[in-house]
């Protein structure tokens, strides 16, 4: 047995041992309580909410601020809400040629259905590349083998590419991808900031595609979390959208619109906007991109060049009844400009023709550009019979005076001006339209075809046809818009620094690098799909091929530096040696998957296959859903592609 004096040692180490265990229980609830407080005022902030969850395959994966519960520091005001247009989809006219009343070889589908499988290994070999090598980031560095993120590092190929792969077939693919996209967390980035413009175009416009295809629930969930973020980028003292979207000062509400916005980022909102507001029944999305859409048309006749807008506007002005000022004098269908003038003809598409603005917006900006910057380009005797018919996009300068200056800059961008003169010509009843659109198209193949690597560069500037200064001198010419013109070399050479350095007639290649962009074949593909002329369908291989032989690495397909060098030649560095500088770039960005090879996929495919009688796209190349008369706002069926495909 212990002593007495053992005793009293044990016991009072037994009470100094509950002291200490009553003190770490005080300080475990005390803790407890604190936490519990804390979480409490969170929740009841409304900007911010503690979501606990445990991710699983495929399983939605709510992102960890809920920007729906954010409370607007600029709240618009509910009674003068523009909500959708109320009353059934009108019958729009047919876009697309009546297919049926051709019938095709067997030759002639063997040949395309070759055509499209080799669209589609150029994917599948892309998008392997991505998932081996960049799985979850933005894009895939196509030399290094890494990854690398531009777009706040959310995956801007992976949402980028989703209805590629549906459309495609690439069902595997599509499924994985989907599952990866369900656990997306908009709160966690790897930049302060994202571009309004881009965000909303390559990722809300590639869920909500991807959710008209496949009807995935899980996109349109995580399309509105994202809807719900971008819409914060119009709480601001105007309601003009801020393209710098900060996050930080998203949250605050003191974001900013900018005194000089690219006319495109403030003008391509709308198409994705309103689908979200169509899909979800919540007008704020309309709401907000309707506010810019008054204010362009408030300002279209009042700029330097009637009926367009400046490349640059400032949305920043704080007057309610007029938000933004274009009295810039430079004006384009190319770079920061391009979407803005894209996106009128297919807002009233898919608003079913139930709003006529979008109609006027885009009439009299077309009959502006058509007047001024549409010129037809000084070809060389090249050939053997008739000169193509091809007509190119420019700049201008307009001082508001007495100047409008037609500046033949031709821009890779651009090139989407052909689809959109052609389409809005089918919608408005404009044939004249359609034809340009076509020369449009053809145009930029034209150019594709004059470069040694069989691919156009990024801008360029050609030798223009002089404007006509008298009176037609033959009935062709009565009988052309846009008069051709002889070829002169005196006025080639006079206009040439370096004569012999470019292909006739290019004077000038100010950007020779070819990034994998879509425009041309955009144009193309739209110009097919409405005319049904056969031979743009070899147009379209040609241009593939040449962009394949000219961009395919080993594992993937980059950007490269100059399209005057044909592949395999050696390219000589800046002293006119020649050198081993590579020509590559070593950049897939993620419209490559997105655009680019989904237009070669669809115009090699069965003209059924995303109808533009049932489809619009985004300027991302996103189909969207167009809601006709009986199917309601939403428009819904799903893509079967492997019955369509």
């Amino acid at each position: 047995m212990p002593g007495i004096s053992d005793s009293f040692t044990t016991a009072a180490a037994f009470h100094s041992a509950m002291a200490i265990l009553t003190a770490r229980r005080f300080q475990r609830l005390a803790l407890l309580t604190v936490v519990a407080l804390v979480f409490y005022i969170l929740l009841d902030q409304a900007d911010y909410v503690a979501i606990p969850m445990v991710p699983k395959t495929g399983q939605y994966v709510q992102s960890t601020y809920d920007w729906a519960r954010r409370r607007m520091k600029y709240p618009f005001d509910e009674s003068k809400l523009i909500k959708l247009p109320e009353g059934i989809p009108r019958e729009l006219p047919r876009i697309q040629y009546d297919f049926s009343q051709d019938e095709a070889s067997e030759s002639h589908i063997k040949t395309q259905k070759e055509r499209q499988e080799a669209v589609k290994q150029a994917a599948k070999k892309s998008w392997n590349a991505y998932r081996k090598y960049a799985w979850g980031r933005d894009e895939l560095l196509p030399e290094k083998l890494t990854g690398k993120d531009t777009f706040a590092g959310w995956g801007a190929t992976l949402v980028d590419s989703l209805d590629t792969l549906w459309i495609m077939g690439l069902k595997d693919e599509y499924k994985e991808a989907v599952q990866k996209t369900a656990t997306i967390n908009w709160d966690k980035t790897t930049s302060s900031h994202c571009s309004l413009f881009e965000t909303t175009i390559r990722y809300l416009g590639g869920l909500l595609s991807a959710y008209d295809l496949n009807g995935d629930q899980v996109l349109l969930d995580k399309a509105v979390e994202l809807g719900d973020m971008l819409y914060a980028g119009f709480d601001t003292p105007n309601h003009m959208p801020a393209n710098s979207f900060n996050f930080r000062e998203a949250k605050a509400g003191s974001l900013r619109p900018s005194m000089g916005e690219s006319s495109a980022a403030a003008g391509t909102l709308s198409l994705e906007f309103t689908r979200l507001a169509q899909l979800t029944g919540d007008p704020k999305y309309f709401n907000a991109i309707s506010g810019v859409t008054r204010a362009l048309e408030k300002t279209q006749d009042d700029t330097n060049l009637p009926g367009m807008w400046p490349v640059f506007i400032d949305v920043s002005r704080n007057e309610p009844e007029n938000p933004i000022g274009a009295k810039g004098s430079s004006f384009s269908l190319g770079a920061s400009a391009d979407s803005a003038y894209e996106y009128f003809s297919k807002m009233y598409v898919l608003l079913g023709g139930l709003d006529p603005t979008y109609k006027k917006l885009h009439m009299k900006s077309m009959a502006t550009a058509r007047n001024h910057l549409l010129f037809r380009p000084m070809l060389p005797d090249l050939y053997p019979a008739t000169p193509p018919d091809v007509l190119l996009s420019g700049n201008v300068y307009a001082n508001g005076q007495d100047i409008i200056d037609l500046q033949p800059q031709v821009q890779h961008l651009g090139c989407f001006a052909g689809g959109m003169f052609a389409l809005g010509g089918k919608l408005f009843h404009e044939p004249a339209h359609v034809k340009i659109g076509e020369q449009l198209a053809r145009g930029c193949a034209w150019a594709y075809d004059a470069f040694p690597s069989g691919i156009m560069p990024e801008v360029s500037e050609i030798i223009p046809c002089p404007a006509p200064s008298s009176a037609p001198s033959s009935k062709d010419e009565e009988e052309e818009e846009f008069p051709r013109c002889k070829w002169d070399d005196a006025t080639y050479k006079e206009a040439n620094t370096a004569p012999g350095r470019y292909p006739k007639p290019f004077r000038a290649v100010q950007d020779p690098s070819y990034l994998l962009r879509p425009e041309a074949i955009e144009s193309i593909f739209i110009a097919y799909r409405i005319t049904g002329k056969k031979d743009l369908l070899d147009i379209a291989w040609r241009m593939f091929t040449a962009v394949q032989k000219a961009t395919e690495t080993n594992e993937a397909y980059t950007a490269i530096s100059d399209v005057n060098v044909a592949p395999g030649e050696e390219q000589a560095d800046a002293h006119g040696r020649g050198g081993t500088r590579s020509r590559t770039k070593n950049s897939m960005e993620s419209f490559w998957i997105a655009e680019t090879l989904k237009y070669y996929y669809l115009i090699f495919s069965e003209p059924d296959l995303i109808s533009l009688d049932d489809y619009v796209f985004n300027t991302e190349a996103h189909p969207l859903k167009i809601p006709k008369p009986g199917k309601g706002a939403e428009g819904k069926e799903g893509l079967d592609t492997e019955k369509e495909a």
